[in-house]
């Protein structure tokens, strides 16, 4: 196995989304630099050197195989995938992102392309600041100091604020730390394959509805008010039951839980499909079994249009599924929103994949992901 190298990085921002260009900067470095094993507090301080808006700034400490050449050539890769645009000139001006090389190990570089120590360390307070969280006593191989006295010496005017914006060194560490994330969404929507997808890329538990064992699907869908009642019923028993097990035993080799369902939708289904004597007891039952069921941290509604519905439920081809018609799925269209009014907004997601194909196309999926990491960073800031 090659060798890995101790390398501490800046990681600055003062346009657009300063925490989340930052955020994104360390998921690109866990994913195509090495790991990071430690983050500094997030400061917010002065632009140094020009007139602009103020800066995030963190610095971060990592292992990687790649070499210093290697390793600056990723990072301006990063930087313009995540619209930085380098000027042809040596004035400093705002950027969504800045990433700097401090140390590598404790090697001295010097070449036109790359000077490490980087050359003006010892002069940036918003550098020595949130270096010294992570670094104290890293010894500068030039000046023969370590960050403490660097810090106490920086003739720097400028003061980093800490803020309390919390980082996470990759998505799995973020996704541990929601918990429980429950996708939903109409029939045909995707949710299922969303959920497995994401359990996979980022090691969660997967929970996923058994809608397909249910003996009276197949009879409701040729006799809806015969079978409507005892299909709810039944629904409802599997679901608490499964929901309740599988929710509540913690799986030590698992980051966090996602469902491809949320017990709720029982209730939603029901109200469609049962008179309104059926429902009524229906609902006594169903509000007891749901005190009892665990929330999820964020429930995600994946909205699509209903033609694209109906294309997705004829493309699977199940059997039981095809007299589905439009109204039917217009009208838990309807139940899904008319619950998500009530739903707390700090944790419902409605994200409109009407024109997209997460299926398919790997943009898409990653854009939906996004979408989802960027709520879950808004929930813990």
């Amino acid at each position: 196995m090659e060798a890995t190298n101790l390398t501490y990085l800046s990681i600055g921002s003062n346009l657009g989304d300063r925490f989340l260009n930052i955020q994104e900067v360390l998921f690109h470095i866990h994913k195509e630099i090495g790991e990071v094993h430690a983050t500094s507090h997030v400061y917010e301080s002065a632009s140094w050197g020009f007139k602009g808006e103020d800066f995030y700034n963190v610095c971060i400490a990592l292992r990687t195989t790649l070499h210093p050449p290697n390793l600056l050539d990723r990072m301006l890769s990063i930087e313009k995938r995540l619209g930085r645009i380098r000027q042809n000139t040596r004035e400093y001006v705002s950027r969504t992102v800045d990433i700097d090389i401090l140390y590598y190990e404790n090697e001295i570089i010097d070449t036109d392309q790359l000077t490490i120590p980087h050359p003006k360390l010892h002069e940036r307070r918003f550098v020595l600041r949130p270096l010294a969280d992570i670094a104290p006593q890293h010894y500068h191989p030039i000046l023969k100091k370590d960050t403490r006295n660097l810090l106490q010496e920086c003739k720097d005017k400028n003061i980093p604020k800490k803020t309390n914006r919390a980082l996470f060194p990759s998505r799995k560490a973020l996704f541990s730390n929601v918990q429980f994330i429950a996708i939903e969404g109409n029939i045909g929507a995707g949710k299922t394959t969303l959920a497995k997808r994401m359990s996979t890329d980022f090691n969660g538990k997967l929970v996923l509805e058994r809608f397909a064992e249910n003996p009276f699907l197949p009879k409701f869908y040729e006799d809806r008010s015969r079978y409507a009642f005892p299909l709810e019923m039944s629904f409802l028993a599997d679901r608490y039951q499964q929901f309740t097990d599988d929710t509540s035993q913690f799986d030590l080799f698992r980051n966090f839980m996602i469902s491809d369902y949320d017990i709720y939708k029982s209730l939603i289904f029901a109200q469609i499909t049962l008179q309104k004597e059926e429902f009524e007891l229906y609902r006594k039952v169903f509000d007891f079994m749901y005190k009892e069921v665990k929330k999820p941290q964020i429930y995600v509604y994946l909205y699509q249009t209903t033609e694209r519905l109906l294309e997705n439920i004829k493309r699977r081809g199940r059997d039981y599924e095809r007299n589905i018609g439009s109204d039917y799925l217009e009208k838990i269209n309807r139940g899904y929103f008319d619950f998500l009014k009530s739903y707390p907004k700090e944790n419902c997601l409605i994200i409109d994949i009407s024109e997209m194909d997460f299926v398919a196309n790997r943009d898409d999926y990653n854009t939906v992901v996004r979408t989802i990491q960027n709520f879950a960073l808004g929930q813990g800031n």
